[in-house]
């Protein structure tokens, strides 16, 4: 009988700080390459509009790729996240990491189709049996926005949103930004050069 490898946040330790992102669902480990700038600007402009709008209402507070420790077989650092003022002392832990779900995540797609698969299939369903209530899968290269939203105990896609399309979330009220103003500066679609 054979026994499969299951990796751990205390094999994460072990690893060298090198650029790579280690993360573990469900005791699988991910390694991803170091992003590309196409990639970080996304991660900083979604960041920038929800840093924007949380000092204006003080209900929360966004972050980039903070860990987040769900249990000891599930380790992830996600490209942004967002938590509200109420929830954060009660899921950071004193390790300066969370320990619970935030209350949105934002994933950037990075090209290839272990990475899609990783965003739109693993960590989907890891962030919706983990209590996330809100997904966002940020798509430069076709600019736009697949938001998933929790019903039914369950994250399930509630929209595709395009250039000229409004993204706003019952989790930020008052919040909204054009999927045009999220991605502006962007080279145009199929005109991103090799990565």
């Amino acid at each position: 009988m054979t026994t499969s490898l299951r990796w751990t946040s205390r094999d994460l330790e072990a690893f060298p700080d090198n650029g790579k992102r280690y993360e573990i669902i469900d005791g699988e480990l991910y390694v991803s390459k170091q992003p590309d700038y196409w990639h970080q600007l996304a991660c900083g402009t979604v960041f920038a509009s929800l840093q924007d709008w949380s000092k204006a209402s003080g209900a929360g507070f966004p972050n980039i790729a903070p860990g987040i420790i769900f249990a000891e077989d599930d380790d992830v650092a996600p490209d942004v996240v967002w938590i509200s003022k109420s929830r954060l002392a009660g899921v950071l832990g004193d390790d300066g990491k969370l320990h619970a779900a935030p209350d949105l995540v934002v994933e950037v797609l990075s090209p290839g189709t272990a990475n899609e698969h990783r965003d739109r299939d693993v960590k989907l369903k890891l962030y919706s049996r983990r209590g996330v209530r809100e997904y966002w899968i940020l798509d430069w290269r076709a600019r736009q926005i697949e938001v998933y939203r929790r019903k039914r105990a369950q994250l399930r896609l509630h929209a595709t949103l395009i250039e000229g399309d409004a993204l706003d979330s019952p989790l930020l009220p008052g919040f909204s930004c054009t999927v045009s103003e999220l991605f502006e500066g962007f080279p145009p679609a199929g005109d991103e050069g090799s990565d």
